[in-house]
């Protein structure tokens, strides 16, 4: 998840995006940004050059990024320097455990919330009946999504979710500063599955939130027929990390 090596892979995907099936040179890269093709094979061999805001932008264009590549590109740039600054402990407390009470309010779909590490802070009593495995110590979305059997059995196209959230993990991981060492451990765990590993080593993508994301699922214990679901994500304000996530019919 260097910088260099995500260059690269962007200019593959700019490629794709652009209809040639392969990755754009580095010099219509720097044509576009209107620099030296000298300039930026500077940049995509690591070399110590200085990002401004305005050097940053025209990255972006000329790779063609999407938000959630963006927000990697600026965290490599700044080093979390434009994150949102937490509220006090107290304070903290407070709102978090309002959002529990909110979370666990919801009658007519599931609904959980999570830390930035994906550990399960609570959930509705709908979401426990359809996921018992939420009631677990130490429950963690993606451990279950990725290593669980029955993740496997129970969402439909699992291959395709999988793909996002392995690329959801390292956006994570290409964001944390400090490292984080509880993503390098989850990530190590994950990736001793074969299937995980192969996924993984497709391509560096990124995906920070998964709004709007459609669920096929097969889950016996609660309806003879497979149900569908929309995942819908709020980031409460000033709790940097958390997420309500709600899944709607």
């Amino acid at each position: 998840m260097e910088l260099p090596h995500l260059l690269r892979f962007w200019r593959v995907d700019a490629g794709i995006k652009l209809g040639r099936g392969k990755a754009i040179p580095q010099k219509e890269v720097a044509e576009r940004m209107g620099v030296s093709e000298r300039w930026y094979r500077s940049l995509e061999a690591g070399g110590s050059i200085v990002l401004s805001s305005d050097m940053l932008s025209r990255l972006t264009e000329a790779l063609a990024l999407g938000p959630d590549e963006r927000m990697v590109l600026y965290s490599h740039a700044v080093a979390g320097a434009a994150g949102i600054t937490l509220a006090d402990e107290a304070g903290e407390t407070e709102n978090q455990l309002a959002l529990l009470r909110l979370v666990s309010a919801q009658s007519g779909f599931p609904a959980y919330l999570t830390d930035g590490s994906w550990n399960m802070l609570g959930y509705n009593a709908l979401m426990a009946a359809w996921f018992p495995w939420v009631r677990e110590p130490g429950a963690n979305l993606l451990r279950w999504a990725l290593t669980d059997p029955s993740a496997r059995e129970q969402m439909l196209d699992w291959w395709q979710h999988a793909e996002v959230y392995l690329a959801m993990l390292r956006f994570a991981l290409a964001t944390s500063s400090p490292r984080s060492a509880f993503l390098d451990g989850l990530l190590e765990e994950i990736l001793r599955d074969s299937q995980c590993r192969r996924l993984w080593e497709q391509g560096p993508k990124v995906v920070a939130f998964r709004q709007g994301h459609r669920y096929r699922l097969n889950l016996p214990h609660v309806s003879p027929e497979q149900i569908s679901v929309t995942s819908q994500v709020l980031l409460p304000a000033y709790q940097h990390g958390l997420r309500c996530t709600l899944l709607l019919p």
